[in-house]
């Protein structure tokens, strides 16, 4: 533009600090059959988003376990916001489970498709039959997707396992080394009708995790284990646990990564509640303790959309100089402070580390490559309370000097 001659112009700095928010962590995927589904509004193989709060839409899902998948989301979303952004996409029933499960994989397979064709990225992804294996040494084809796939969307699977024995959980479990699966080895009993069924408990989790996300003003930082769970008639089988015992059935299945539902008891010391159906679960399918439990792993997920968040607003529009970079690693750094101050992470890299000159080479910078090396400590869930309980000798001796006290004021 040719500058006036008399008058003036207007100038707005690209290279100042820029605010950003991560992405919506609680929108969820659900891949799964409902032959009777309203083929208009709900047709196969297509993914379609909705408000799971929309009783159209609902209507339209039908009876089948996409349905009732949903529902169950809905169960545990109690509050004011009684609704989830919910992605559904509806597979056809095969002749077998083995051919339901392959085409629920082949969804999984194409998932980075799905942000897309709805315009909105799904970070819980409920994909049905994943407890179901050929056989005792296979890998679900399910599972199997989606460890593979997860990853490309930075999502995480809530994923039913099988839940008639621990020792069945536990085996299934052993097929996965996913930081990005939570295994379930319990199912839900809900009622249909004037009948009690036994459903996934996998899409539960999923609302529940909805809701403690809307409860921590909507940021996916927060635990969400010994919490209850609701639209239950009971579980698949009752899993004995005590808060005090750990060699009883659920301190053992959740000593192997695999999450329980288990019944509240009024009067028993070490039961998880008075009473109701809790979820007890904090960790993946991860081999190793450094990224095990899974909220860490939501919480650096929304993190690293942050960051990509920022840092695209300075790509392409501003030539490399002190000025820009400056203003690139204090949005980082602000962004980062907040988290902290919120309480949503223990610490991170200070700004004045972030950019190091042993990672920066004048060559790459002449190429338009800047590396940044941030550190971030996610806040673990408190998962055990270790007492000592002792004799208290000072409360003797304070004792002694309160019966002196008394036999001076009475004489």
């Amino acid at each position: 533009m040719t500058a006036p001659v008399f008058g003036m112009q207007f100038f707005r700095p690209t290279t100042e600090t820029v605010p950003a928010l991560g992405a919506d962590f609680s929108k969820i995927l659900v891949i799964d059959t409902s032959a009777d589904a309203s083929n208009a509004e709900i047709p196969l193989n297509t993914a379609i988003r909705s408000s799971s709060s929309n009783p159209d839409f609902v209507a339209a899902l039908g009876t089948g376990l996409l349905a009732d998948a949903v529902k169950g989301i809905n169960d545990q979303l109690i509050n004011l916001n009684a609704g989830a952004d919910v992605t559904v996409f509806r597979v056809a029933e095969g002749d077998t489970v083995a051919e339901t499960a392959a085409a629920i994989a082949e969804v999984v397979n194409s998932l980075s498709e799905v942000p897309s064709a709805v315009n909105a990225t799904p970070r819980i992804v409920v994909a049905g039959r994943t407890a179901w294996r050929p056989d005792a040494d296979t890998v679900s084809p399910v599972v199997a997707a989606l460890q593979a796939n997860l990853g490309k969307i930075l999502a995480i699977a809530p994923v039913d396992v099988d839940d008639t024995s621990a020792d069945a959980a536990i085996d299934a479990r052993e097929t996965m080394s996913s930081e990005r699966l939570m295994p379930i080895g319990v199912a839900a009993r809900v009622w249909e009708g004037a009948s009690v069924v036994t459903r996934p408990m996998a899409p539960r989790i999923a609302g529940l995790i909805a809701r403690v996300d809307n409860e921590g003003d909507g940021l996916p930082f927060n635990p969400f284990a010994n919490q209850p769970l609701y639209g239950l008639a009971g579980v698949s089988r009752k899993i004995p646990f005590s808060l005090m015992d750990g060699s009883t059935e659920g301190q053992q299945m959740l000593a192997a990564n695999v999450s329980i539902v288990v019944e509240g008891e009024a009067g028993v010391d070490g039961a998880v509640a008075d009473g109701g159906l809790v979820f007890i679960g904090t960790d993946n399918a991860m081999t190793g303790e450094l990224w095990e439990q899974i909220h860490q792993v939501r919480g650096t997920d929304y993190i690293v959309t942050q960051v990509a968040n920022i840092t695209r607003q300075f790509l392409g529009k501003n030539k490399i100089s002190a000025d820009m970079a400056e203003a690139w690693i204090n949005s980082i750094a602000y962004a980062l402070r907040d988290h902290k101050a919120a309480d949503r992470i223990l610490g991170y890299t200070p700004k004045s580390q972030m950019f190091k000159a042993s990672q920066n080479s004048p060559e790459d910078i002449r190429m338009g490559i800047l590396k940044l090396d941030i550190g971030i400590e996610p806040a673990p869930v408190f998962k055990r309370a270790d007492h000592t309980i002792r004799r208290y000798r000072p409360a003797v001796a304070d004792l002694v000097q309160r019966i002196i006290e008394r036999l001076d004021q009475s004489a």
